[in-house]
């Protein structure tokens, strides 16, 4: 197939802390990812999307969340791994669209070195990231500020 499509959708909940982690980006916030990872959603949707694209399973399957191995662990080598195997089955990355749902902090002031880093992790041109923050409205636990979401889609096509 000369294109490929992939999506989703990551959540976690949210305690008392001093940051965020959103697209390997720290945002400072009087709250902190429940996760067994660094809980960055940015990345963990995206790299779930990569996985989707080619239809190789969740990140569960590769990086489960009961092992203690991945405690902590830096989302980023998560993404970097996914990117491996697009790369390996000979596909490019052609336009990324990320959406992160969070009342607050506002991502407005984020959102240039969120792309800047993802272009950079994955050596592509930031022209092909798009970045967009909402909030739920107050609705539900995202609105209550006790979660926090992304939704990652990507399109891959062959090299």
């Amino acid at each position: 197939m000369e294109y490929r499509i992939g999506s989703s959708y990551d959540v976690h909940a949210l305690k008392a802390g001093n940051q965020i982690k959103l697209g390997g980006i720290n945002i400072p916030c009087e709250y902190s990812c429940i996760a067994h990872s660094d809980g960055d959603v940015v990345f963990h949707s995206l790299s779930e999307a990569m996985l989707g694209s080619l239809a190789l399973g969740d990140l569960g399957t590769y990086f489960p969340d009961n092992d203690p191995k991945y405690l902590n662990y830096d989302s980023s080598k998560i993404l970097e791994f996914c990117y491996s195997l697009v790369k390996k089955e000979g596909y490019i990355i052609n336009n990324i669209d990320i959406s992160i749902i969070l009342e607050k902090p506002k991502l407005k002031d984020y959102i240039l070195s969120i792309r800047e880093n993802i272009a950079n992790l994955l050596q592509i041109d930031i022209s092909q990231i798009s970045i967009k923050a909402m909030t739920n409205e107050k609705l539900d636990s995202l609105g209550q500020n006790k979660a926090v979401a992304s939704f990652a889609s990507l399109l891959i096509r062959k090299e």
